[in-house]
């Protein structure tokens, strides 16, 4: 895994799905209640297999899976994990009632963040995933708020 770092952003290029799953299971070990994740890529970058090692990192033993029709899955692990698929929900102008997993008393991980963005807190940790010509992935991960530059920065040293 190569790492690069740019001022507040910091960009990692995994080579597999494992390495994927690797570092966010090492990110996992960094979260606390209230941390707030927020994905977005094109369809097949990596978020839901991102959200798979979270989950080994946090002790959830479930199968992950996309919530993409559900809108909403809930995992027991260290802390809850709250993962929320966004991408239904572009142009809804309703209360959605997400505010209490998204700010609430585990991790929440927000697929297609891009698509309810006006409802999200400024602090969260944002991760920009793409896909390079010879398939690896490029991890764009951006800390935003004191907490969550920190923890982007410990990500880089361990």
């Amino acid at each position: 895994m190569e790492t690069v770092k740019e001022m507040k952003e910091v960009r990692l290029i995994t080579a597999s799905a494992e390495e994927t799953r690797q570092m966010a299971e090492r990110l996992a070990a960094f979260l606390s209640e209230g941390s707030l994740l927020t994905l977005s890529g094109q369809l097949g970058a990596g978020k839901t297999t991102f959200t798979q090692g979270l989950a080994k990192g946090l002790g959830v033993v479930k199968n992950v899976t996309s919530p993409t029709f559900t809108i909403l899955k809930i995992y027991k692990g260290r802390l809850p994990l709250y993962h929320i698929d966004a991408y239904r929900l572009e142009g809804l102008d309703q209360d959605l009632g997400f505010e209490e997993y998204i700010s609430g008393d585990g991790v929440c991980v927000i697929e297609w963040s891009n698509f309810i963005e006006d409802i999200l807190p400024y602090e969260c940790i944002n991760i920009d995933f793409s896909i390079n010509d010879d398939d690896s992935r490029t991890l764009v991960i951006r800390g935003y708020g004191e907490e969550n530059e920190r923890i982007v920065e410990q990500l880089c040293t361990h």
